[in-house]
């Protein structure tokens, strides 16, 4: 006797599986070159789908019968999907039954500067989507308004960088700017402080009396560090006192834009 199939498109009434091609279309944004030609992305758990919903960004949610009973004010009109279908939605091994299709955020950069910034966080040629994430979470608590993927980054709407950064991503402006010569460019002649974290700079960060003014924090790559020709007003360090050899740069960009922001808000 032939075994049914699991998969069969709407194998219960009304709820969506696998095969459903709102599904299919969906799981596609797990690959950067769909992400880029649509300009959507997923964004998974109630956490993200909450802010996500918020600030008007979703195109569409897909929720578990579980997820509709437990957060009913997330899954109002949300598509119903069995467990198999959120599997593959999902880009965790644990799903929480919520994933939304959202509309990218990206804003130009130009766009960004004309709302008079106090404080940026530039991240240039970064390659860990984990730290992407972080670094925008970190931004948004330190009261940063927009975060710049320069150079070769990673892709800011990658499933584990959005997850990373628990719902800031949808809280400040999103640039992304392959030039990050230019970019630095633009930030000074709009009047921002260029700052470089890097640990081998020649000003210490406690000692640096220029924090009051809009700044703008370079953070470079996890191996490489900041390119050497990438000209900044200053290249700071953040002071060691045990016997660490360094930070990582989550680590690094949280007490940089930290000092930032307590040097910024005297002002208030």
């Amino acid at each position: 006797m032939p075994q049914p199939d699991p998969h069969a498109q709407q194998s219960r009434p009304g709820v969506f599986t696998v095969r459903t091609p709102r599904v299919v279309a969906a799981r596609r944004l797990h690959r950067r070159r769909d992400r880029d030609e649509t300009g959507r992305f997923l964004a998974e758990g109630p956490q993200a789908v909450r802010e996500a919903l918020r600030t008007g960004a979703v195109a569409e949610v897909f929720a578990t019968a579980d997820a509709v009973a437990r957060y009913p004010e997330l899954t109002a009109g949300a598509s119903l999907v069995d467990d198999a279908a959120m599997q593959a939605l999902a880009d965790t091994v644990q799903p929480q039954g919520l994933v939304a299709v959202c509309e990218q955020r990206d804003v130009p950069l130009a766009a960004a500067l004309d709302r008079g910034p106090r404080l940026l966080a530039v991240c240039v040629d970064i390659r860990d989507p984990g730290n992407a994430g972080t670094v925008l979470r970190t931004a948004d608590a330190a009261g940063a308004t927009a975060v710049v993927f320069a150079g070769d980054s990673v892709d800011p709407y990658n499933g584990k960088a959005v997850r990373s950064s628990a719902g800031s991503l949808f809280h400040v402006d999103v640039v992304r700017a392959r030039d990050a010569a230019a970019t630095v460019a633009a930030l000074r002649a709009a009047g921002v402080q260029v700052l470089a974290a890097d640990g081998y700079g020649e000003t210490d960060l406690f000692d640096l009396a220029t924090l009051d003014r809009p700044t703008a924090w370079l953070f470079g790559s996890e191996a490489h560090g900041l390119p050497k020709e990438l000209e900044a007003d200053r290249r700071v360090r953040v002071p060691l006192y045990g016997g660490a050899e360094s930070l990582n740069l989550a680590a690094a960009a949280a007490v940089c834009l930290y000092t930032s922001a307590k040097a910024l808000r005297r002002q208030l």
